[in-house]
C-alpha cells in the first residue's frame, strides 16, 4: 500500500473514532439539560449526535462555529449571561497526558472553553486515540490582551504570535513553545502573567471523565 493510501486509512480511522467518542457523550444527554458546547473538529462530529436525539437543551456555545452549526441543527443556543451553571460540558483537546492534564485551543478559543468547563457540574472530553500523550509538549495555546502585547510577548519569552483569526473576544492567539515538563507550575505562571487572558492547560481537578475512541470502541479513561 503506498503512503498516501495508508494516510487516507489512518485519517479515516481517526474520524471514525472521534465520532465513537462524540456518540458516547450524546447519550449521556438528558431532557432539560443545560449544555456547554466546546469547539474542534470532535465536536463538529458530537452536535448532529446531539441534535438526532431531539432532546430540550439550553446550549451554551464556545464560539461562533460552534453556535452557528448548532443553531443549523436546530439546538438552542442561549447566551451565558442568562445562565450561571451548566449540567454538563463537551469538548475536545490536543493533548491528553496520563494524569489527565489537557492541552486545549486549537481552535483559539480555549479561554471560553475554560470558563464553560469550569462552570459545569461535569466537564467531559471526547478524543480519538491519537491525541493521547505520554507527556504533555509545547505548543500551549495562550490568548493575549492586544493592550501591550509586544511587551507581553518579550516577557513570556519562548512564544510566537499565531497567523489566525482573533480569538471570540476579539484578543490574540499565541502559541507558548517553551517547556511543559511542569504543568501545574507552567500554568500558574501563565496565570499571573499580565496581559495573558487565557491559557490552554487544563488541569486534571476540572475534567469529570474522558471518553477515548480507539479502534472502532469507546474507553472510559480512568485518571490516575
Amino acid at each position: 500500500m503506498s503512503p498516501v493510501r495508508r494516510r487516507v486509512g489512518h485519517t479515516r480511522s481517526v474520524n471514525g473514532d472521534k465520532r465513537l467518542a462524540a456518540l458516547a457523550a450524546a447519550v449521556m444527554l438528558e431532557d432539560g439539560m443545560r449544555v456547554g458546547l466546546g469547539t474542534g473538529s470532535t465536536v463538529r462530529e458530537l452536535l448532529p449526535a446531539i441534535a438526532e436525539r431531539g432532546l430540550s437543551l439550553r446550549c451554551v456555545a464556545t464560539s461562533l462555529r460552534t453556535e452557528e452549526e448548532a443553531r443549523r441543527l436546530g439546538l438552542q443556543i442561549e447566551s451565558f449571561e442568562s445562565l450561571d451553571r451548566l449540567d454538563i460540558a463537551i469538548d475536545g483537546a490536543d493533548q491528553i497526558a496520563p494524569d489527565g492534564w489537557l492541552v486545549k485551543g486549537g481552535g483559539g478559543a480555549h479561554t471560553r472553553e475554560k470558563i464553560v468547563a469550569a462552570a459545569a457540574e461535569r466537564f467531559v472530553v471526547i478524543a480519538a486515540a491519537d491525541k493521547l500523550v505520554d507527556r504533555l509538549a509545547p505548543p500551549v495555546p495562550l490568548e493575549l490582551l492586544r493592550f501591550g502585547a509586544a511587551a507581553t510577548l518579550r516577557s513570556l519569552g519562548e512564544a510566537r504570535l499565531r497567523d489566525v483569526p482573533p480569538s471570540p473576544d476579539g484578543n490574540l492567539i499565541v502559541d507558548y513553545l517553551g517547556p511543559v515538563d511542569d504543568p501545574a507550575g507552567l500554568a500558574a505562571l501563565l496565570d499571573a502573567k499580565p496581559g495573558v487572558v487565557g491559557h490552554g492547560l487544563f488541569p486534571p481537578q476540572l475534567v469529570s471523565e474522558i471518553l477515548v475512541g480507539r479502534d472502532g470502541k469507546v474507553e472510559r479513561l480512568a485518571l490516575r
